[in-house]
């Protein structure tokens, strides 16, 4: 109730918007994220996708198709954007961060640093398609909680 009041105060929607992207919409349409959302939330997919898991999400969510063969980011922003959602947070794995950088989508990031030894494992936070131009980000805010260190960058 007090995130509420709080985003309600700051000109926000009572509750924030789900959004999913997935290319084999391998998602569960019975699960708690569909089915006890508080707004319906909204998959993006694209054309490629199977139309029978389309059809079955299509229950619970509002499914969206851009592009062809993968998720068109741009677009799928674009329309957010035209139903007046002009700020996203985006939690993803490797290749969604690395098709938002290569599609130059990405304006902060937040990177947290926890100190736990996991071994060897995947060099980079982004995979994909690799990006021609390093994008510069510039420290803001840098956080210390416990022994994680939580920092946030924004466009140069």
């Amino acid at each position: 109730e007090r995130q509420e009041d709080w985003r309600l105060a700051h000109g926000l929607p009572e509750n924030p918007l789900l959004v999913v992207v997935s290319n084999s919409l391998d998602l569960d349409p019975a699960g708690p994220v569909f089915t006890e959302a508080p707004v319906r939330p909204f998959v993006f997919t694209s054309a490629s996708s199977p139309p029978a898991r389309r059809a079955a999400l299509a229950e619970v969510a509002h499914v969206m198709v851009h592009g062809d063969t993968a998720v068109d980011l741009a677009g799928a922003l674009e329309a957010l954007r035209r139903m007046g959602f002009g700020q996203l947070l985006c939690e993803g794995g490797p290749h969604l961060l690395g098709a938002l950088t290569a599609a130059d989508l990405v304006d902060e990031m937040c990177l947290t640093v926890s100190p736990i030894l996991v071994g060897p494992g995947p060099d980079r936070i982004t995979a994909g398609t690799p990006t021609p131009d390093p994008r510069a980000l510039v420290l803001r805010h840098a956080l210390v909680a416990g022994n994680a260190l939580m920092l946030r960058y924004v466009r140069a």
